[in-house]
């Protein structure tokens, strides 16, 4: 997420869990609903966490391959005028020409990896998998392994920096990771949160002029003023798992989304919340899962999820047009190139549609 923008599936979806000229909030579609959240989190197991750097960076490398562009991706992101996208099989995928074509980085892993953050144009973090944390500073052509806790046995799910050396890194089982020094190490700071449940974190993201939100299972939804040294628990207006938070560009404002068609508006950091009515062209309410999204630099607001869902809002989040790409793939991220066409990842690799027009077929 290059500034914050998915995440479980329910039955026939496929979950993600997890960001820009655009600003932003992640089975194999894990990301691939919240196409990260439930199937990566199905597999999840919670022990104990030894946090420290890694001193040595992995043999294992992402096998190259000419369809990675067509594999299944989780998040994609802005990093200057470049395009970074990351999904299954350890791979991330840049492109320097608005999408129209796409290189393979390397990187040391072979595991899903679920969402991404770029601080500037260069300095970048992605997490996934193994509770893994790698990290570039070439505007994603190579990585390294910052971080990784095999034992877990659990994915993270998002991340966010404040700056190139204040991070936050969330995921399965209530999995909360700081780091203060730009990853060369990462503390377990769970215990800042009442959270005794462990419900998994879907999501983090930065809301103007108020702080930070994470949402995640159970309607969880997290906030802190502070940048995440204290979090309060917020009155949550959805019993079901949320799999994304957006800010809107206004201070205090943000959206929250997740199963079956759920999207929550607020316009004080989460002291109440309006429920965003959302229609189909057949007037029927949406019942699919929303996974991610992206505020765009002309300060509209986009948001994807199963069943090729796109939807977009020009009022900072009070309503939305909803429609739905004739393919039905599912989608995990969006961004917007330097032209404004929208950038679209899931099932199939990456889609590019002009800003109206979402039927555009695969790249």
């Amino acid at each position: 997420m290059s500034e914050p923008v998915m995440r479980h599936t329910q039955a026939n979806e496929v979950v993600g869990l997890a960001r820009t000229s655009a600003l932003r909030v992640h089975s194999p579609l894990a990301k691939a609903l919240s196409l990260c959240s439930v199937l990566s989190i199905f597999m999840l197991a919670s022990s104990p966490l030894v946090v420290h750097a890694e001193s040595a960076q992995a043999e294992v490398q992402a096998v190259e391959s000419a369809k990675a562009q067509h594999s299944l991706l989780l998040d994609v992101v802005n990093a200057g005028k470049r395009l970074v996208a990351v999904g299954d099989r350890g791979h991330i995928l840049y492109s320097d020409d608005n999408g129209e074509t796409w290189t393979q980085a390397k990187v040391p892993s072979k595991q899903m990896l679920t969402a991404m953050f770029f601080v500037d144009d260069s300095h970048g973090w992605a997490v996934g998998h193994d509770a893994q944390i790698l990290v570039t500073s070439d505007a994603g052509s190579t990585w390294s392994k910052q971080f990784e806790d095999l034992e877990r046995e659990a994915p993270l799910l998002d991340i966010w920096f404040q700056d190139r050396n204040h991070g936050i890194a969330v995921g399965a089982y209530g999995a909360l990771l700081e780091t203060t020094d730009g990853g060369a190490n990462w503390q377990d700071v769970s215990e800042r949160m009442d959270n005794e449940d462990t419900y998994h974190l879907n999501a983090i993201a930065e809301i103007k002029g108020s702080g930070l939100v994470i949402v995640g299972e159970q309607g969880a939804i997290f906030r802190s003023a502070d940048f995440g040294q204290s979090w309060q628990k917020v009155q949550s207006p959805y019993e079901g798992s949320l799999f994304g938070a957006l800010a809107t560009g206004e201070p205090g404002g943000l959206v929250v989304y997740g199963l079956r068609g759920h999207l929550f508006h607020s316009t004080d950091f989460g002291n109440s919340w309006q429920r965003v009515a959302l229609k189909t062209s057949s007037d029927a309410a949406l019942e699919f899962g929303l996974s991610s999204g992206a505020l765009l630099s002309d300060g509209s607001l986009v948001i994807v999820g199963h069943g090729g869902t796109v939807l977009r809002s020009t009022d900072k989040g009070q309503s939305f047009s909803v429609l739905n790409r004739p393919d039905r793939l599912s989608l995990a991220g969006v961004t917007a190139d330097s032209s404004g066409r929208l950038i679209l990842v899931g099932q199939g690799g990456v889609h590019v549609a002009a800003p109206t027009d979402t039927s555009r077929g695969q790249q």
